[in-house]
């Protein structure tokens, strides 16, 4: 179980969290909760409702797209990766399933604290949309290149 400096010091190394003043991540990870999963056992699946991100503190998470009838693992993420933030922010189903590989810990970052954060400090809101523009252009071409690899041609 990792303690609440623990938990800051986590907060700090993600991009989005990089400018906010430490009393402030201190209370993000206060109001926080942690998380741990089994191998296997589904975070959250795609298409439900999500009012919160998560932050890896430890282990690894597949991250997962249904096509086909059938998941596709588009990306892993590993420690300190932050997950989630597009159904917490934007208020959406999720766009993907998240299962642990291994042991997982994830620190829960509640979306009315993650709000809050991007309204007292404005530099925050363009992180996230630069985070989450780069999300998509990922998730995107990781699921082209999956379906190329299914349908036999070379990935791009």
């Amino acid at each position: 179980m990792s303690t609440l400096n623990d938990d800051v010091a986590m907060l700090r190394k993600v991009p989005l969290f990089e400018s906010v003043e430490p009393s402030k991540l201190k209370l993000i990870a206060y109001t926080s909760s942690q998380l741990m999963f089994d191998d296997g056992e589904e975070v959250f699946s795609q298409g439900s409702n999500g009012t919160s991100a998560y932050l890896i503190v430890n282990g690894e998470a597949d991250i997962l797209s249904d096509s086909g009838g059938h998941q596709v693992v588009v990306a892993v993420h590993g420690t300190n990766a932050l997950f989630g933030e597009i159904s917490a922010f934007c208020d959406v189903p999720r766009t993907a399933s998240v299962r642990a590989r291994g042991q997982l810990t994830l620190l829960e970052l509640k979306r009315e604290n993650l709000l809050e954060l991007i309204q007292e400090f404005p530099d925050v809101a363009i992180e996230v949309i630069r985070e989450l523009a780069k999300r998509l252009a990922l998730t995107t071409s990781d699921l082209a290149n999956v379906l190329d690899k299914q349908n036999g041609k070379k990935p791009h």
